[in-house]
């Protein structure tokens, strides 16, 4: 007979679904006053952190498919919160930087980003944190396609 699968126990899925519960808030933050999805939220926040970067470099910092971050940068670009300037060492290449109003979207949902963070972090212990704080930080360096 085979051995029950519980699907809720299934690592891969109880990450996900932990990870859209703790989402969810911070997202209703930024879809409402910025009207922005989860991906342009994500290329605002690198580009507000790392400084001017090409749409390459950010799909390889945040792990995001170049179709998803080619949209979030043509809709954050509309919304005039970034430019795009051709590369110096390579011309097929674009680099991104905030506008004044990125910059300053940036430095709004960054605040509240903290302020979320906070509120969730609240609801452990400071030893449990940083217990999940590590573990996470082990899955993204370890789990991967060639994981057992």
């Amino acid at each position: 007979m085979e051995e029950h699968f519980d699907l809720e126990e299934f690592l891969p899925y109880a990450l996900n679904r932990a990870a859209e519960a703790a989402s969810r808030g911070f997202a209703q933050i930024y879809k409402a006053r910025y009207g922005m999805l989860r991906t342009e939220w994500r290329v605002l926040f690198h580009l507000g952190r790392y400084g001017d970067l090409t749409a390459r470099d950010i799909c390889d910092r945040a792990d995001l498919h170049k179709t998803k971050v080619s949209r979030a940068v043509a809709s954050l670009e509309v919304r005039r919160f970034l430019t795009r300037r051709t590369a110096r060492t390579d011309r097929r290449q674009e680099v991104l930087s905030l506008t004044p109003a990125g910059k300053a979207a940036y430095g709004d949902l960054a605040k509240e980003a903290r302020a979320y963070d906070r509120a969730l972090s609240a609801q452990f212990t400071r030893e449990d944190l940083t217990i999940l704080r590590a573990s996470l930080r082990r899955l993204r360096q370890t789990a991967g396609p060639e994981a057992p």
